[in-house]
């Protein structure tokens, strides 16, 4: 097995005050091309901590990604740290350098003498072209590691290492078979009860169930190598059976997307009404390109469940729309919510305790409520069910 690690540096990464979203695309690539990281480490704008773990980890890694630390300024680290580490000298790349001077040109602006720095690589290193920006990429051999190093913009990083670094890789190493990953999702069971229903598995050799939660969610993923994908898929419908009426979709197209596809199947558009979730659930829908004809955010209304269904049913009308869907405002652990369909109107008010997680959590749970009660209804089924933890304690259709 190829030993895959990545090695992040900033700061601002190792402080928390960015998101590494670097880290985790490459991950999901690299395992997708069979290559999965087998380790994360990131380091602060420490010259000693860099040297030191690029001397460490090239004593396991074959292949180390590192990330950041190229840019113009003093605490871009990650050159000086490759030489040091190398014990090379740092020298400067001619053809970089003019590349860099014809970028800033080009774009009518003077090099400043600080991006001069970002044309010096070790002297061993084979220059890594950056067709997106100034600060070039470069790879190093250090012990039994190949180490690439590369910009920290996302933007840069990903065209880098997609049309760069990974044909580098293909063409030096044998990679093996991607791994296989089904997952599906699921919303209103606790990871506890999810994993006590599935702790009779017979797994095969190699194969892992993992389970990932992210309120208001759990991602239910079987993972094992290629060679195993036959038995994993034999597996699968048990898996389905245990998740039952909480599996909200399968794979990583997530449930706005969804629902806008068999929306446009079914030749069905939208408005949505909004209190609570304040446009949250307009923003989903419209970010998945739903066949959304209008939307709204309305101050809280004290409403009965009468009363939120005869205002869907208005929307719909008003708007001339196939469905309407409405999310009522928070009245002391209760909330309305409604779908106007052609058939007739649904509403559901349900109870779910307001101290256990914050405002933006409870906007994420009833935005998925509303997007369930819409899923189910598109797939023919009631539109209520058993969500565990939030408890329906009214419903009503007016045809």
């Amino acid at each position: 097995m190829i030993n895959v690690e990545m090695l992040s540096t900033g700061d601002e990464v190792l402080h928390g005050q960015i998101v590494d979203t670097n880290a985790a695309w490459l991950a999901d690539l690299f395992f997708t091309e069979g290559l999965p990281l087998t380790r994360r480490n990131t380091v602060g704008d420490s010259l000693n901590d860099l040297v030191a773990i690029l001397r460490e980890r090239s004593e396991h890694a074959d292949i180390l990604i590192v990330n950041g630390g190229l840019g113009p300024t003093s605490d871009d680290l990650s050159a000086l740290a490759a030489a040091t580490a190398a014990g090379e000298e740092l020298v400067l790349h001619e053809a970089w350098l003019s590349h860099m001077e014809r970028f800033f040109t080009e774009r009518g602006r003077v090099m400043a003498p600080s991006n001069r720095k970002q044309a010096e690589i070790p002297a061993s290193a084979e220059l890594i072209d950056n067709p997106v920006g100034t600060a070039c990429g470069f790879a190093v051999k250090l012990n039994r590691c190949l180490i690439f190093f590369t910009p920290g913009v996302p933007s840069e990083f990903k065209v880098m290492v997609q049309q760069e670094i990974l044909p580098r890789l293909r063409a030096r190493f044998s990679l093996p078979l991607p791994p296989v990953c089904l997952r599906l999702t699921t919303f209103g069971r606790s990871e506890s009860d999810l994993a006590q229903s599935l702790d009779h598995l017979q797994l095969p050799e190699g194969v892992v169930m993992g389970y990932r939660s992210s309120m208001p969610i759990i991602e239910l993923k079987l993972t094992g190598p290629a060679e195993q994908r036959a038995a994993m898929e034999a597996l699968w419908p048990e898996v389905q059976r245990v998740a039952g009426e909480s599996l909200i979709f399968e794979g990583t197209q997530g449930l706005p997307a969804l629902l806008a596809e068999k929306m446009r199947e079914q030749q069905l558009s939208l408005t949505v009404s909004e209190q609570f979730t304040s446009g949250l659930l307009a923003l989903q829908l419209s970010r998945a390109s739903a066949p959304l004809l209008a939307s709204e955010v309305l101050p809280f209304q004290a409403d009965t469940l009468e009363q939120t269904a005869r205002w869907a049913t208005e929307q719909r009308n008003r708007h001339l729309a196939g469905l309407a869907l409405s999310v009522g405002g928070l009245d002391e652990e209760h909330i309305n919510f409604a779908l106007a369909t052609p058939q007739g109107t649904h509403a559901l008010r349900v109870k779910f305790s307001t101290g256990r997680h914050g405002v933006a959590i409870r906007q994420e749970v009833c935005a998925m409520m509303a997007l369930n009660m819409l899923r189910r209804w598109l797939s023919g089924k009631d539109v209520a069910s058993d969500h565990g933890w939030v408890s329906v304690v009214d419903s009503l259709f007016v045809a």
